[in-house]
């Protein structure tokens, strides 16, 4: 195993640690040092957490919001876009050398708010939050606000746990929650190159199972701030990887979370999924890559 996927699995971490990192001195570090200790932030996480403290008040236009196909999961895009993404596949693909074709470009990130800040600002109302950060009614970045406040609303599926978030410390507190642990958590996210995976066939060069208790998936969401679709199947139905790829291109290498769900027969059948690995709820299992900035919380066996 490389280096830098079992940093990957046991810290969770990107490429530089976030100890003298700008952030490191923040109230969501301290937060996430004392609930999650041996695991450090991600620099990645520790980026968003800065321009949280740097750029509040956000009352001008975000266009943040908008994000691409590849990073929606509740999404209103085209299918065509997210076929293209790479985003989801199939599990036997998990296998050193095949290839797989991705697209995960760089985008830029909504900034993570401060606790006290993230509870204060508009979140439920779609009209207030389109007032208060100037996004217009009817655009785009609107549509997309909208559909992540249904996404929210929307009950679990049968068998699920689910929250939406809106600062890095209720995201940790609400995956231990959901784990039913406050001990023996780790976090992990994906680790990729600056300029994020160009459009291209990546070749698989290794593929790492991870193994534990439990898995809780925090999606960022479009919104003009951090928001996270954080949610856990109860009955365990699925399994996580850590997967190595490299451009078959001279194109870059990234270290990418993988989470595959076996059980999906409680899932809506106009899922994009189904259509785009032609299989149907309660069918071959559903791969997914976690996007940059999305995070995997794992409950720790109890040998491990």
């Amino acid at each position: 195993m490389r280096p830098s996927v079992l940093l990957l699995i046991v810290v969770a971490v990107g490429t530089t640690m976030v100890d003298g990192h700008p952030a490191a001195n923040t109230p969501a570090a301290q937060f996430w040092a004392k609930a999650l200790p041996g695991t450090q932030m991600p620099e990645a996480i520790a980026d968003l957490v800065q321009k949280g403290v740097d750029k509040w008040p956000l009352m001008e236009h975000n266009s943040a919001s908008h994000r691409s196909c590849a990073q929606i999961y509740h999404t209103i895009c085209p299918l065509s876009m997210l076929a293209e993404s790479g985003l989801f596949f199939h599990e036997e693909q998990l296998r050193p050398g095949s290839t797989m074709t991705v697209s995960l470009p760089a985008e830029a990130e909504a900034a993570i708010l401060p606790h006290d800040v993230g509870e204060k600002v508009p979140f439920d109302n779609l009209d207030d939050v389109l007032t208060t950060f100037s996004i217009p009614a009817g655009s785009k970045e609107a549509e997309q606000v909208a559909d992540t406040l249904r996404s929210c609303r929307a009950p679990p599926l049968a068998g699920e746990l689910k929250s939406c978030t809106r600062s890095l410390e209720s995201t940790v507190q609400s995956a231990m929650d959901m784990l039913g642990t406050t001990a023996g958590v780790l976090a992990a996210t994906s680790v990729l190159p600056p300029t994020g995976l160009p459009h291209q066939p990546y070749e698989v060069q290794e593929v790492t199972k991870i193994t534990g208790r439990g898995y809780v998936a925090c999606h960022k969401v479009p919104f003009p701030y951090s928001v996270y679709y954080c949610h856990m199947d109860v009955a365990r139905g699925y399994r996580a990887y850590v997967v190595s790829l490299r451009g078959l291109s001279g194109g870059p290498a990234a270290d990418m979370m993988v989470i595959c769900h076996h059980n999906t027969s409680n899932w809506n059948p106009a899922h994009p999924a189904f259509e785009i690995l032609r299989t149907h709820p309660g069918g071959a299992p559903v791969c997914h890559f976690i996007p940059n900035g999305n995070l995997v919380f794992i409950r720790k066996t109890t040998n491990a």
